[in-house]
């Protein structure tokens, strides 16, 4: 549907063309854009050019969508008014703050906490925007840690506020825990993953907004600043990143008012994938050293291999070799450097040789060499269990892809058989898409019977909704 708008809409016009975006090229990007949060769109290069010379304004998500259409295009963030549909619904910036002062941050955190994202695919319609990670990645680094967080009657003006001590912290902590497991299991898009964010709703934000002393307040914020950041890993890997990059800038928030160094870290280097995962490589080096940098000195050992590792990934992805391999061979150091009495956050215990092996394979496979792809798999392969699956789903992609790009038809064919069957069983957009890229390898090959086989097998996996 559209209204009647004022005339000519020279911005939207101005910018389409500055950007090099023709009006059905505007259209298609749309309806893609509308098909990724459930929405069915049919708009074409007619109804831009109602937009654009008729200055018509499509209602409901479709502003914001054109805004993250052209967005996409060049590369920052487009406001409604720039391109001249400022008067067309809000679309809220809830969860893109990252508030200097503590109490605002509790704000920005629980209003973010009470929108249920993933029942309202119209409301996170903007375009996933690596800018945004600038201004909160800048001022961590600044300042990690705020200074005292207790917090007492006076404060929360509620004399019947809740008294919030290490048992209720605790709570949390072991919902976390279960989150993750779940998640490694099942994916992201398992129907138990809407735990983590009704707890956020329901448990957490009375919690912090309650009264604690300093100490159990720093606990406090650790923990809900796990859980955020475990709901935005869970968006990242459903495709949601609109909602994945809200969580993760309010985690990173958190956690610096829980002074927790290294979960800041963690959260940069979560920042990061997505980052790659989306094509800003550079940006993902960035955000990646950004997490190094200030944990040097702090971090236990596995820690820092875990974000050397993922430096790894960004700088495969950018296509520079030896940063690549310097990385690696810093993530490898550092886990050899780590004991079984280390102080490991909870959070890095899936960090292990296998989880090593598995990533290096995959920064082989962005730097086209495949004899170093197969030899990493085999490692990261060596030993399944039921608790990692989806990882395992992942690595046997990245090994057909090796296997294809040595020629290895047959074994590449055979390697994607068993990731698709794998793949069935979790709910991981993330994962049918390395799927989809693998298919997408074996089309010079589309006649062969073992291809058509594997295709015919994928199929279901591809049709399902995500």
């Amino acid at each position: 549907m559209t209204r009647e708008h004022r005339g000519p809409n020279e911005k939207l016009g101005t910018l389409l063309a500055l950007a090099g975006i023709s009006n059905a090229g505007l259209a298609r990007r749309v309806n893609d854009l509308g098909a990724q949060r459930g929405l069915t769109l049919r708009y074409d290069k007619t109804s831009v050019a109602r937009w654009v010379a008729k200055g018509m304004v499509p209602q409901g998500a479709a502003p914001h969508l054109i805004a993250a259409a052209i967005a996409g295009k060049v590369g920052r963030p487009v406001p409604l008014h720039e391109i001249g549909l400022a008067d067309a619904d809000p679309a809220p910036e809830v969860g893109l703050a990252f508030p200097r002062e503590v109490g605002d941050a509790v704000r920005s955190a629980t209003e973010l906490w009470r929108l249920d994202l993933a029942g309202r695919r119209d409301f996170l319609t903007g375009s996933f925007a690596v800018t945004a990670y600038a201004t909160p990645a800048s001022r961590w680094l600044i300042t990690p840690a705020d200074g005292s967080v207790a917090r007492g009657v006076g404060d929360t003006g509620d004399p019947g506020a809740p008294r919030v001590g290490h048992a209720d912290v605790g709570k949390l902590r072991e919902a976390a825990q279960d989150a993750r497991r779940w998640d490694s299991k099942y994916g992201g898009g398992d129907w138990r993953s809407g735990m983590v964010p009704e707890c956020l709703r329901v448990e957490a934000a009375p919690l912090l907004l309650g009264t604690y002393t300093d100490e159990v307040g720093r606990a406090l914020f650790g923990a809900t600043a796990e859980l955020t950041r475990l709901a935005g890993w869970m968006a990242f890997d459903t495709g949601q990143q609109e909602a994945a990059q809200r969580y993760y800038i309010q985690a990173l928030r958190l956690a610096r008012a829980a002074a927790d160094v290294p979960l800041g870290g963690y959260v940069l280097a979560s920042m990061s994938l997505q980052a790659i995962y989306r094509g800003f490589d550079d940006e993902g080096v960035d955000l990646a050293q950004a997490a190094l940098e200030r944990n040097r000195g702090l971090a236990t050992a596995r820690t820092m291999s875990f974000f050397h590792l993922v430096e790894a990934r960004a700088h495969a992805k950018a296509g520079d070799s030896p940063a690549c391999a310097t990385a690696l061979s810093a993530a490898e150091g550092w886990l050899e450097r780590s004991r079984d009495g280390d102080q490991d956050p909870a959070w890095v215990g899936f960090h292990s040789y296998d989880r090593l092996a598995a990533d290096a394979a995959e920064c082989y496979r962005d730097l086209r060499v495949p004899r170093q792809v197969r030899r990493f798999t085999e490692t990261a392969l060596s030993h399944p269990t039921d608790e990692y699956v989806r990882s395992h789903g992942l690595r046997l992609v990245v090994s057909a892809v090796a296997e294809l790009e040595s020629g290895n038809l047959d074994a590449a064919c055979a390697a994607g058989t068993r990731a698709v069957e794998v793949a069935g069983r979790i709910s991981s957009v993330r994962t049918t898409e390395y799927v989809r890229d693998l298919l997408h390898r074996l089309e010079p090959y589309g006649d062969e019977p073992r291809v058509v086989e594997l295709r015919e097998r994928a199929r279901p996996l591809l049709a399902a909704p995500a």
